[in-house]
């Protein structure tokens, strides 16, 4: 054994042993549904459906989970347990295993840059959430007028004392739950926010059920109509079936080092999957009844939940505790997506530099949280300031648009692409086949999947925001 393959055992073995696993499929399940299950489920998901027809967009949404989620979950959790290391460390172990270049590496450095990139405005967007809970509470949209409403939410946007006292009070409680580590940290923080998430979505779905309208949202969602889908609504659902799972992001890579050898990669990747996407229809089912009901349009845009939403809240029997109860289940899912998105480097900071846990969450928060302070300027004292305006695919760009542009549109697709292009064709298949430990067919299924499908739908999605 060279000198440096002793370093690298001895840093798998000093790292595992600080690091700890996850206590149970369960708790791994958890954990990762937890970071799949986000404002991508309960924002984006219900508007970018309305926006492209309802049912045939969900139809193309699931194959999409099928062909290109899957396979790539699979990929990422197979190279960060094979590994078991941080995401960057995982690839670079993984390359030499198969005697390639360290080049390689650079994808989860890519990985862990969107996670970092991402988290610093998916803060600035929780603290959004944060604020309408206290605005529903006190009785703040009842009776108020469209245009109230959207006063409400652009004298949020206008306030950067308020935008920052929000996004550091969220940042404060990633910061802690990753901090406590593994087990004391993620794992019994996830045991609590995931089920609570889904008890308060299932309540919001019971108020919907009392509104006249919920056979109209059945049916929006689930009775397709194709002639409404259009080939730029076939790539967006390409593109949010792989943003809704975390894949691009390095999160499952890490999350994947702390898995059992014990654990099937394969059947919980699925169930991950169905979990996720069960939410995002049921956050459809919660949402489209309040919309159709009130007379509001289905495809509002991003603004559905901050400003159609609220509408319908302060408009209706009971508004002031729905609407409540609604953006508290809209923190927990940003809580558990932004915990997973500190982990990739909270983790490469514990093997690279030393650092003990604490120090490397509190270190990589606050750096989060700094960059965040960026994004809040840029929604109101830089609003018109656009970097990269001389650009026409850039032009009216702010830092916020730009770092969502950057991480959803390049950074995610062309870390995805990599990782299905690295498993698919560079990796052994006997090392494949003995870490998913599945059968043969189900193995030959993913495998031609990943190499022959998934890297040419994810390119086509790149392209596409691209251009």
């Amino acid at each position: 054994m060279s000198s440096s393959s002793a370093a690298t055992v001895g840093v798998k073995e000093s790292s595992t042993e600080k690091r700890g696993l996850w206590s149970s499929r369960l708790a791994f399940v958890l954990a990762a549904t937890g970071s799949a299950v986000g404002l991508g489920n309960i924002w984006k998901f219900p508007y970018i459906t309305g926006e492209n027809g309802g049912g045939a967009f969900v139809i193309v949404y699931l194959l999409c989970i099928a062909g290109i989620g899957i396979p790539i979950m699979m990929a990422e959790v197979l190279i960060g347990r094979r590994g078991g290391h941080s995401p960057i460390n995982s690839m670079r172990l993984a390359a030499q295993r198969e005697q390639l270049s360290k080049g390689w590496t650079i994808v989860g450095a890519v990985g862990v840059l969107a996670a970092f990139l991402i988290l610093s405005f998916y803060s600035v967007i929780g603290g959004w959430a944060i604020s309408y809970v206290g605005t529903a509470a006190t009785g703040g949209l009842v009776g108020q007028s469209e245009e109230a409403i959207g006063a409400i939410f652009s004298g949020l946007l206008g306030d950067p004392a308020t935008l920052l006292l929000w996004h550091t009070v969220f940042m404060a409680l990633v910061i802690v739950v990753v901090a406590r580590g593994v087990k004391a940290g993620l794992e019994r923080a996830v045991t609590f926010l995931m089920p609570a998430l889904f008890v308060l979505l299932l309540i919001v779905v019971g108020y919907a059920m009392t509104t006249g309208s919920f056979g109209r949202a059945v049916s929006f969602l689930f009775a397709p109509d194709f002639s409404s889908l259009t080939t730029a609504g076939v790539l967006v659902a390409l593109g949010h079936a792989f943003f809704t799972l975390s894949l691009g992001m390095a999160v499952m890579m890490a999350y994947g080092s702390y898995l059992p050898k014990n654990v099937s990669i394969a059947k919980t990747a699925v169930t991950v999957s169905i979990i996720d996407t069960v939410v995002a229809l049921t956050a459809g089912l919660a949402i489209f009844p309040i919309v159709f009901a009130n007379g509001l349009e289905p495809g509002a845009g991003p603004g559905l939940i901050f400003q159609t939403l609220p509408l319908a809240f302060g408009n209706m029997p009971m508004g002031s505790l729905v609407g409540t109860l609604f953006f508290v289940l809209l923190i927990f899912a940003a809580w558990t997506s932004g915990i997973s998105l500190l982990e990739p480097l909270v983790e490469w900071l514990e093997e690279q530099k030393g650092l003990n846990r604490t120090v490397s969450a509190v270190g990589a928060g606050i750096a989060c949280w700094a960059l965040g302070i960026v994004s809040i300027l840029s929604l109101n004292v830089w609003s018109d300031v656009t970097p990269l305006g001389m650009f026409a695919m850039f032009e009216g760009k702010t830092i916020f648009d730009l770092l969502d542009f950057l991480t959803a549109s390049i950074l995610l697709p062309l870390g995805g692409l990599l990782v299905a292009v690295f498993a698919g064709w560079f990796m052994s298949r006997q090392a494949l086949e003995s870490e998913l430990a599945t059968s043969p067919g189900a193995f030959k299924l993913w495998y031609n999947t990943l190499r022959y499908f998934t890297p040419v739908a994810v390119a086509a999605v790149f392209v596409y925001n691209l251009l």
